[in-house]
């Protein structure tokens, strides 16, 4: 890409958000995914709902959520776009928890970020909840890891 294409910087290099006003409303949706590596028993603990803190997937859910609306908030260069939907769905296996988040919206611009941000956010809320049982007697986390963060999908339509 030579530096006439990139949209985020000025004719002096400096930063700057990229004018979408011209470009028309279209339909999108993002879809990302991301995964938390744990202890067997803390996912075992996870699925029983015995962690102390509470139920573990609903918050995780809430943060998700929250995470997507607010990304504007975190991106420096990410427009403030109107979301039309978030889905979450979580894949409990015996070492780990994958989270899924679909982001929509109608708009000038994607929603990538938004899902990134919607699956990051919900996985660190759910390593702060089960961060107790995750610890070993050093007070350190060998076993827990986020991984595999990505976009898996994205698609838009014309209105």
């Amino acid at each position: 890409m030579s530096e006439d294409e990139l949209t985020h910087t000025d004719e002096e290099g400096n930063v700057q958000m990229v004018d979408v006003g011209d470009k028309p409303d279209t339909a999108r949706r993002a879809l990302a995914e991301g995964e938390i590596h744990l202890q067997e028993s803390t996912v075992e603990a996870v699925r029983d709902d015995e962690i102390g803190k509470g139920d573990v997937l609903a918050t995780a859910r809430v943060g998700a959520v929250q995470a997507v609306k607010h990304t504007w908030e975190t991106i420096p260069m990410c427009h403030q776009i109107p979301i039309t939907n978030v889905e979450t769905s979580f894949d409990v296996d015996d070492d780990r928890i994958t989270l899924t988040v679909a982001v929509e919206t109608t708009g000038k611009t994607g929603c990538e970020m938004e899902a990134l941000e919607g699956v990051t956010t919900g996985l660190n809320v759910v390593w702060d909840m089960v961060k107790a049982a995750e610890k070993d007697d050093e007070g350190q986390y060998p076993d827990t890891a986020i991984r595999n963060v990505h976009v898996a999908s994205k698609t838009k339509r014309s209105l």
